[in-house]
């Protein structure tokens, strides 16, 4: 009799789970170390699987594993496939909690045991229970999979115990069913991202360091068991200092049963480092050459934003093109303007800077623009060109200005009939390119461009960079014939692949995939709104006035809000007849009703409360006076992958004119 996939996973899950409450594992070592002790003979240079299986009956062990196996009827969680794993926490003295681990499979059991020395956080006191305090989460990404730690509280010793299991495969060898054996893990250059963010008791995210963890120095440890400390630096300008040391411990699962020499791990990694080197050398040279022959075309190019490399969150100096990739968002958005849509709601915010001085470059891998939930408008840029460039578009992220030449990017996709749409990724909004033509009669009418943006230097994607040798870089007069040489002087793709395609260099961060929602839509509407009716009631209490809610005239109000987040992702309108007479029944003959929508991209409702009494229109319907004043408020979040929301509010009234 066969199982279905998901019935067979679900049975090797609750065995797993037994042996490991069973604690199988070490019952068999000891008694293969008894076996090989006691009755081997010294000639026998190896025991067979047939005397281990003779020793475990011997001794009971299999009787014992088949008497306490327990088949429950637990349902258990299906993953979607596009949703990343979510993390596994293995812990020897309790069980290995419910998940789909595959005995062929090999895995990386990650532990982090601790921190220390976040002197930052020296002087925090003590969080008394239940108390609302900031707080560390570590999140990590390995060949495809994510993980994210429990908050802690921020202290100088932040209190980190979890556990990470990572599968280990090489899917292009073609042996993605086989368990990886030593060698082949040596070969997989992988590392592992990890990002620490702090949250604050308002909810806004901070980046505190990223690191990448080279985890093959287990394959050279005894038992494929190695402790290690990492030191965690800062971000940006303070990438060259220290914020803390996390206590860390590797293991291979199951127990590798060869391990190689630290010798040869050293050299393999000595020799990738090396490589690496000398390609990120050779791509340098080339880009000082092509650099001077783009001042050579004309001397004012100097003055161009013609960015060929970017400083990450680390302080690292990468190219440019290093920061786009095709991503596919899998099931969790369906079109490409959706895709917009959920940039656009990321959170907008510009590198810190210590001081005057203008702006801090800080372009963030994908993993930490994504952990933050926020970034500068280049990582907005770069994430919408890899999600259209996923979606099969021409896509490319353009550096120039805006008005009052403040440096600013975008994207651009190009369409095979021509047409150049250029994509704000911190609104979403779209707009149409016509070139204006300069040499045109000064009566002859001319398109005028809707567009904040004012200049041009570059425009790249993975596999490509091209800078602008036009007479101007004025974006109105700018052609986007990218072919044509004389207008766009381009960089060598195998140049550019040679430093930016997927597993070229060993310093080359992976692109995470994307992460399901966490947020439960209609449960966090409700909470914000009750917590605004609240706050209103409270205002106008201060204000001397009453307040009556009408729970019909709120619900009314739903309708507008879905429409107005229908045309934000898509630009068109529709839903507003049918709300406009269910409001005109509603409302009574003597009545007037004036309603103020508003926009949100996090979820504070003490924050968003205080934005919207700033707005006289908003302020005037909260403090609304005269006889039978019905309030009405509606709360309505629309979630998008990572945990990003949008969040519509809508205050209302009705009161008589009489």
């Amino acid at each position: 009799m066969s199982l279905p996939p998901e019935k067979a996973s679900e049975l090797k899950q609750l065995i797993h789970q037994q042996l490991s409450k069973m604690d199988v594992h070490g019952r068999i070592r000891e008694i293969l170390a008894e076996t090989i002790r006691e009755e081997l003979a010294p000639d026998q240079q190896h025991l067979s699987t047939e005397d281990l299986i003779k020793a475990l009956r011997r001794r009971g062990i299999i009787d014992d594993v088949m008497k306490e196996l327990n088949f429950v009827t637990d349902s258990v969680e299906q993953e979607l496939p596009s949703s990343p794993k979510q993390p596994i926490c293995f812990d020897r003295q309790s069980t290995l909690k419910k998940t789909n681990i595959d005995p062929t499979r090999r895995y990386l059991y990650l532990q982090v045991l601790g921190g220390k020395a976040f002197l930052e956080h020296l002087q925090e006191p003590e969080p008394l229970p239940g108390q609302v305090c900031s707080t560390f989460t570590l999140c990590l990404h390995y060949r495809n999979q994510r993980f994210r730690s429990k908050p802690v509280p921020c202290a100088c010793e932040p209190d980190f115990h979890d556990g990470f299991l990572l599968e280990v495969h090489r899917e292009s060898l073609g042996d993605g069913t086989r368990m990886a054996d030593s060698t082949t893990m040596l070969s997989i250059s992988d590392p592992i991202h990890m990002v620490l963010i702090k949250t604050d008791i308002f909810g806004e995210t901070t980046l505190v360091a990223s690191y990448f963890l080279e985890w093959r120095s287990v394959l050279g440890s005894e038992n494929g068991v190695t402790s290690l400390t990492v030191e965690l630096m800062g971000v940006g300008t303070e990438s060259k200092v220290s914020v803390g040391i996390l206590n860390m411990k590797l293991e291979m699962y199951p127990p590798l049963n060869q391990t190689l020499s630290q010798e040869v791990v050293n050299t393999q990694l000595a020799l990738e480092r090396q490589k690496t080197a000398e390609k990120e050398r050779l791509f340098l040279v080339y880009a000082k050459q092509w650099w001077r022959e783009y001042l050579q075309i004309r001397p004012s190019h100097n003055s161009r934003l013609v960015k060929i490399f970017a400083q990450d969150e680390n302080g690292i100096n990468r190219p440019v093109c290093s920061y786009v990739k095709p991503l596919r968002a899998g099931r969790l958005l369906d079109t490409p303007r959706q895709a917009a849509r959920f940039v656009n709601v990321l959170g907008y915010e510009r590198a810190p800077v210590i001081g005057g001085g203008g702006k801090q470059e800080q372009w963030c891998t994908l993993l930490a623009f994504l952990c933050r939930n926020k970034g500068d408008c280049e990582d907005h840029a770069n994430l919408l060109c890899s999600l259209l460039l996923g979606y099969g578009l021409e896509a490319f992220v353009c550096v120039g200005t805006k008005a009052k030449g403040v440096p600013h990017a975008w994207v651009m996709t190009c369409g095979t009939d021509g047409t150049i749409t250029f994509w704000e990724s911190l609104t979403g909004h779209r707009y149409i390119h016509k070139p204006t033509n300069p040499d045109e009669p000064p009566v002859a009418e001319q398109p005028k461009p809707l567009y904040p943006y004012r200049t041009i230097g570059c425009v790249f994607n993975h596999q490509m960079f091209l800078g602008n040798c036009q007479p101007s870089d004025a974006v109105e007069t700018c052609v986007f014939d990218l072919n044509d040489e004389s207008k766009w002087k381009p960089m060598s793709e195998e140049a550019i692949k040679s430093v930016c395609a997927p597993g070229a260099t060993t310093s080359l961060p992976p692109f995470p995939p994307l992460c399901a929602s966490t947020i439960d839509a209609s449960a966090t509407s409700n909470e914000i709104e009750m917590q605004l009716r609240l706050l209103v009631s409270e205002h106008r209490k201060d204000l001397g006035l009453t307040t009556v809610w009408e729970d019909q005239l709120s619900y009314l109000l739903s309708p507008a809000l879905a429409s107005y987040e229908f045309e934000r992702t898509t630009s068109i309108s529709a839903g507003n007849e049918e709300f406009q007479d269910a409001i005109r029944r509603a409302v009574p003959d003597g009545h007037t009703f004036k309603g103020f929508p508003i926009h949100f991209v996090y979820r504070n409702a003490r924050r968003a409360f205080a934005t919207c009494l700033r707005s006289p229109f908003c302020e005037e319907i909260i403090c609304c006076r005269g006889d039978q004043v019905r309030l009405a408020v509606r709360v309505r979040v629309f979630t998008y992958p990572e945990s990003a929301c949008a969040v519509w509010i809508m205050f209302a009234y009705g009161v008589s004119l009489l």
